[in-house]
């Protein structure tokens, strides 16, 4: 992979970094003035829970994902991007386009997905 090419998938990842670092520092400002007296009733206090809930479970995945953006980062920094971990192929453009996360190449991670669904 050209030099080009990994600066923009750089660029890509560290938008994507900075994009989930400042959701998260928003959601963190909006939850800590949260204060469950406001509510006036506990159906207003159990929808409440429940919304908040779900925002850490949103905030679960994207920690997920920005550990995998880290290590995409590194995988450029030590020259292994672009290159699937199983069979040690070029992963596709196409691919790094839509998912610069990827460590599989299209084909790899079509059968971990079919034995996943095979044991699923």
């Amino acid at each position: 992979m050209n030099q080009k090419d990994l600066k923009r998938y750089k660029k890509m990842l560290e938008d994507s970094k900075t994009a989930l670092l400042e959701s998260a520092k928003k959601t963190l400002v909006e939850e800590s003035s949260f204060d469950t007296d406001d509510l006036p009733d506990e159906i207003d206090q159990a929808s409440s829970e429940y919304a908040q809930s779900m925002v850490f479970r949103l905030r679960d995945r994207e920690k997920f994902l920005l550990q995998k953006i880290e290590k995409a980062l590194q995988r450029i920094e030590d020259g292994t991007f672009g290159i699937c971990e199983r069979c040690e192929e070029d992963i596709s453009p196409k691919r790094l386009e839509a998912r610069p996360v990827t460590t599989l190449c299209i084909r790899c991670k079509e059968e971990q997905e079919k034995k996943e669904r095979s044991y699923g």
